[in-house]
C-alpha cells in the first residue's frame, strides 16, 4: 500500500481562522449527504461551535491538493467530570481525559489510511492518560476500526434524548 500523502493542519481554540466551521461544515456535507434529512445529523453545526470554543480544543483537517479530505477533534474532558466513570470502577489512577469527539472522512478517502492518519495526528502529541469517545454500535466496523487502535468498549450511553445509544471507548494514552 501506498504511503498517504495529504498535508495536515493543525488548528487550536482561539487561534482558529475565520473559514474554519465553514470548512468543518463542507466535509461534514460530503461525508453526510445521504443523512442530511436526519435531524441529529442536521445539529452538526451547533456540535462545531460547542467543541470549537472549548479550552484546549484541537483539530487535525487533512488536504490533498488543498481540498479537505476529513477530520478529527475534540477536548480534554473537565476533571472529575469525565463522563466514562460511571462504566469504569474503580476509575484508573491516571485518569485525564482527552474527550475524542469527532472523525470524519469525505466517502472517496474512505479504506485508504486516513482516518487512522487524522487519529494519530490528533492523538499522538496529547498529554493526558486516557482518551474516550462515542461510537454507534449500529456501525460494527467503526467500532472495530477504533479497537484496533487500542480502544475498549467500557459501556454505552445515549448523550442526548435524540441521539442514537453510543458504545463508550477508552484508550490508555502515551
Amino acid at each position: 500500500m501506498e504511503p498517504i500523502v495529504i498535508e495536515l493542519r493543525h488548528y487550536r481554540h482561539g487561534e482558529l481562522p475565520e473559514d474554519f466551521r465553514d470548512l468543518l461544515l463542507g466535509v461534514h456535507a460530503d461525508a453526510y449527504a445521504d443523512q442530511m434529512d436526519d435531524p441529529f445529523v442536521q445539529r452538526f453545526p451547533w456540535f462545531v461551535d460547542h467543541w470549537s470554543g472549548l479550552d484546549g480544543f484541537a483539530c487535525v483537517v487533512g488536504f490533498d491538493a488543498g481540498e479537505p479530505v476529513g477530520f478529527a477533534y475534540g477536548a480534554p474532558a473537565k476533571t472529575g467530570r469525565e463522563w466514562w466513570r460511571e462504566h469504569v470502577v474503580p476509575a484508573p489512577e491516571r485518569d485525564s481525559t482527552f474527550a475524542f469527539s469527532e472523525l470524519m472522512v469525505c466517502p472517496r478517502w474512505r479504506r485508504t489510511g486516513v482516518s487512522e492518519h487524522l487519529h494519530e495526528a490528533l492523538m499522538g502529541s496529547r498529554e493526558e492518560a486516557l482518551a474516550v469517545l462515542l461510537v454507534d454500535p449500529d456501525h460494527p466496523k467503526v467500532q472495530a476500526l477504533y479497537e484496533s487502535w487500542g480502544y475498549r468498549k467500557v459501556g454505552d450511553r445515549q448523550p442526548f434524548p435524540d441521539s442514537p445509544r453510543y458504545a463508550v471507548m477508552l484508550r490508555e494514552l502515551g
